[in-house]
This record gives structure tokens, sequence and C-alpha cells, in this order.
């Protein structure tokens, strides 16, 4: 994923969990969980009707209301694979996930990736910078040096560090400190 689909995704994704949340600050903290959009609020209170008529009304009506604002994008649904393919792709920046992208999960903590060489490169003070083939760029920012050059197809280990640094392994070789920079 290039950097600019990278930032749009990531800008969608915020977006549409502040208009849920923003749906869903609207409607009483009796109607349902904290954070819960509206239009999924009234699919839940469906299963109140007794009368059977009534209640698959209720649904179709819900359902459809659903269906609209998904597709306009005004709520924004993601199973937990999802989420964890956000988070692997965050991986390397200092953030947080959203609440609404973890509500109710057991955090799961990402210590590590792996992953393969796209291209690498030295800059002008001879260090490396390497992307990857889901279009992260990672800077080298220490002066240690690897043995083996780093090329197309090479698998690298990345693993976090103290105080938010990260850890490079090319192809098992000594690791580097790195920095991710997009």
């Amino acid at each position: 994923m290039s950097s600019l689909a990278l930032r749009r995704t990531t800008g969608i994704v915020l977006a549409a969990g502040a208009a849920a949340l923003a749906l869903a600050g609207s409607a009483s903290a009796a109607d349902g969980p904290k954070g819960r959009a509206a239009q999924l609020q009234a699919v839940v209170d469906c299963r109140q009707q007794a009368d059977p008529a009534q209640r698959l009304a209720c649904y179709d009506a819900a359902t459809a209301s659903l269906d609209a604002a998904e597709k306009s994008g005004d709520v924004v649904v993601v199973d937990r694979q999802q989420v964890r393919e956000a988070r692997r792709a965050a991986f390397g920046f200092n953030f947080a996930m959203p609440s609404f992208m973890t509500r109710d999960a057991a955090p799961e903590e990402l210590d590590r990736i792996t992953a393969t060489v796209e291209s690498a490169r030295m800059d002008a003070t001879g260090k490396w910078v390497i992307k990857l083939a889901d279009g992260a760029v990672w800077r080298q920012i220490d002066t240690k040096s690897i043995f083996k050059d780093p090329q197309r197809g090479s698998t690298v280990e990345i693993r976090t560090a103290a105080m938010g640094s990260y850890f490079m392994k090319v192809d098992g070789q000594r690791q580097i400190r790195v920095r991710r920079d997009n």
C-alpha cells in the first residue's frame, strides 16, 4: 500500500469513526453501549417488538437504514481481521488505535512484523532506506553496518525496542535501529 493510500485509508477510517461516534452520541446512554451507531442500535432495538409482523417491519426498516449509512460512509463496519490488518499497516507509527476499532476486544500486542523488501538504497549519509512490499518505508538511524546488503525479496523482521524505537534484522543478520518514515 502506498504512503498516499495508507494516509487516505487511515483518514477515511478515522473520519468514519468520528462520524459513527457523533451519531452514537446523539442517542441516549440507555439506548446501548457507548460508541454504537444509531443505525445499528435501531436494528438491535427491533428485538423488543413482540408482534412478529411489527418486528419484521422494524428489521426491514432498520437494516435498510443501516445499509444506506454504510454505503454512504456514515457508518463503517469492520471485522477483527480488518482491525488486525490496520494495526499491522500502522506498525511503526506511535499512535494508539481509536477505541471504536478495539472496543470489547482484548488488546493484541503487535511487537514485531516480518515483511519482504521491495527496494533498498543508501542515503547520502550512508544509512539504509528500505521500502517494504506493503509500501512502508523504514530508515536506519544508527551507524551499525550489516554484512549483506538488503535487496528486493530480502526478508526483514522489525520489532519494537525501548522508548518507542525499532530494530530491524535483514535476512537474519545483525539488527539495526530504524524508524518508519511514512
